[in-house]
């Protein structure tokens, strides 16, 4: 695991292949080894770059002044790229990673080439569905409390449940197990934490305002949605196909909206060949 400095803090990434550079992006709650089933077969023949996030599995606690909204978390993802100097990236994104890669292509972003959005929170799905209401609501609580609420994740009968991950992925848990391990015994993460649900709780707008800007990116775009997803509608993926000028949707059966964990191979073969598509 490799470390880099950026303005809110130090920011945890792997950097592993070699080729087409992806830069991938997790979602809340979760860390970077979201991506491990995919990249360890593009790893083949891209770069991959999968930056931890201060999202609530993240092991650097931020700056006290670090901005931890989620239009500040994705400035700190333009800062990763500046930094690391990465040119025509692939962007990649699911669940709330998704979210930070559609506010990404809001704005003029010469590094970035390509897009992939992953069943992701779109339009009015912000926080998304019983899972993320559920965070957002206990994110109100004092730091220690909402530590105290969140130890029921030890248990995987807990993590299972629909307000948890149980309707976001059929075969990770050994995964959100993982994932819960730093807000269950770091305090200063869980003040990260109870920062990063207070800021989504009071913009619940901001991925309305960013698909406004959507058709502004034309360059080649990749939307991968879970057929059966009960958090991320279908219909949104859709929709993001559609506002997008260059974009084709691909649909995924078997898989709940982290198809990283439950459709890793298939996944990559769809990322593998979008980015063998000639521009």
């Amino acid at each position: 695991m490799r470390e880099i400095t950026l303005s809110g803090g130090v920011i945890e990434y792997e950097d592993t292949g070699d080729g087409p550079v992806l830069v991938l992006l997790h979602g809340l709650m979760m860390d970077a080894s979201l991506w491990d089933g995919p990249v360890a077969d593009l790893s083949a023949d891209h770069r991959c770059v999968v930056p931890t996030l201060p999202l609530g599995a993240h092991r650097r606690a931020m700056d006290p002044g670090a901005d931890l909204s989620l239009p500040g978390v994705a400035r700190l993802v333009a800062e990763f790229l500046d930094r690391l100097d990465l040119r025509d990236v692939i962007l990649v994104g699911n669940d709330t990673g998704g979210a930070l890669v559609q506010l990404l292509l809001g704005e003029d972003r010469p590094r970035v080439a390509r897009a992939v959005l992953v069943s992701c929170d779109a339009f009015d799905n912000f926080p998304p569905g019983l899972t993320g209401r559920t965070l957002v609501r206990s994110g109100r609580l004092p730091p220690w409390l909402f530590g105290l609420f969140m130890q029921q994740m030890r248990l995987r009968a807990a993590r299972r449940l629909p307000l948890a991950f149980g309707h976001l992925t059929r075969r990770g848990d050994a995964a959100t197990a993982r994932w819960m391990r730093p807000v269950l015994t770091r305090p200063d993460i869980r003040r990260d934490t109870v920062r990063v649900l207070r800021a989504a709780g009071a913009d619940t707008d901001v991925l309305l305002a960013a698909a406004e800007h959507l058709p502004k990116f034309d360059r080649p775009a990749l939307v991968v949605w879970a057929t059966e997803d009960r958090v991320m509608p279908l219909e949104h993926g859709r929709r993001l196909a559609t506002l997008l000028p260059r974009a084709r949707l691909a649909e995924v059966d078997d898989s709940d909206t982290l198809i990283p964990l439950d459709r890793p191979a298939r996944l990559a073969e769809l990322i593998r060949a979008f980015t063998r598509e000639p521009v």
